[in-house]
């Protein structure tokens, strides 16, 4: 994905509907003085920044890139004003000591930045994935059960307004038990962003895209994955390298049902917005679903196909999770949920690779 501070590259509707929940909550008020210190520009860094005119106790204080000119782009964003810059991340963190590190750098450098942080018993809320082997996803497990640091997770789709709806929808019963989920992702191909076109500082795109629909099938369902099978290949685009710019996969539900996805970087350039995502769940008395094109709609053995009109509020990820970790409020993303996602997509990373089914 790509995504800026000023929320220029990401989708449209997903944008709008975050600002203005943004822009109408109310301050946010934590018990003393919050200092974050942010490593890296190459994700959701916008969900750090965009909320601080409502978070008056939290202040950057640093901020760290890799190269001289990332360090200048980093320094000149919006929010960054009197972040001391660094070109090493562990300098930055024993001469600053931050409260709170937000790690938004490249995906084969994110592993690292995060055990630094939960190491040193610092908060830390990363970009995903957390990492994109499973021997490193295994350490930050390990470290992470024994740090005073919480880990966060940038999945914030489950905050937009759309999919609190589904989720509202399920969790009132009316299309019953799910047993078949389907989500979407399409991508302009963002041919600019050259650190997706390699794989030690990519993944794949099952590892990058994939978290957002494996994060909304088990947040709107309620259920975990058990299996995973999944194909991904770079089909006649030697402009992008390794980068995948088509998949498909399939994971077995715990109740015995299905969630499947097809994420692309196949969006013409001329599409109006950079991303269409949608997610349709299936249930035993009905089925709701969301496309940007239609919002929320509902057809269930209740009564006639009817579009959701008023939708839930929407939230912002990094305020809930300040707010779970200084204000002691139940926080709307558990670790416990951030590690089956990361499990998940690393199953259907497995599959892919091997051409056999993965357990989760």
């Amino acid at each position: 994905m790509q995504d800026t501070a000023t929320g220029l590259n990401r989708r449209q509707w997903f944008a709008s509907t975050l600002a203005a929940s943004a822009a109408a909550a109310a301050p946010l008020r934590l018990p003393g003085k919050v200092r974050v210190a942010v490593i890296g520009q190459d994700g959701h860094l916008g969900e750090i920044l965009n909320p601080l005119p409502q978070l008056p106790d939290v202040e950057v204080v640093a901020c760290c890139e890799y190269t001289e000119a990332g360090l200048a782009s980093l320094a000149a964003k919006k929010g960054m004003a009197g972040a001391k810059g660094y070109l090493n991340q562990e300098k930055m963190l024993d001469e600053v000591k931050p409260d709170v590190v937000a790690v938004v750098n490249d995906d084969g450098a994110r592993a690292k930045a995060v055990l630094a942080a939960l190491q040193r018993g610092m908060h830390c809320i990363a970009e995903k994935p957390l990492a994109i082997t499973r021997m490193d996803l295994k350490k930050i497990k390990r470290v992470a059960r024994d740090s005073k640091g919480r880990l966060g997770m940038l999945v914030p789709l489950r905050y937009a307004a759309p999919f609190r709806g589904l989720k509202q929808v399920v969790d009132s019963g009316e299309i019953g038990e799910v047993l078949l989920m389907g989500g979407q992702k399409s991508y302009k191909r963002g041919i600019s962003s050259t650190w997706k076109n390699q794989r030690a500082s990519y993944g794949s795109t099952m590892l990058w895209i994939g978290p957002h629909l494996v994060d909304l099938f088990h947040f709107t369902s309620g259920l975990r994955m058990t299996e995973a099978f999944c194909w991904q290949g770079n089909v006649k685009e030697p402009a992008l390298g390794d980068r995948e710019n088509v998949v498909g996969a399939l994971f077995r539900l715990a109740n015995g049902g299905m969630a499947e996805m097809r994420m692309d970087y196949l969006r013409p350039d001329t599409a109006p917005t950079h991303e269409d995502d949608r997610l349709r769940i299936a249930g035993t008395k009905g089925i709701v679903e969301y496309t940007a094109a239609t919002g929320v709609t509902i057809l269930s053995d209740g009564g006639k196909p009817r579009r959701l009109e008023t939708l839930p509020e929407g939230g912002q990820i990094f305020m809930d999770y300040l707010d779970a970790v200084y204000n002691r409020k139940p926080g709307q993303l558990t670790v416990e949920e951030i590690f089956h996602v990361s499990d998940a997509i690393q199953a259907a990373e497995d599959s892919s690779r091997t051409g056999h089914p993965a357990k989760v």
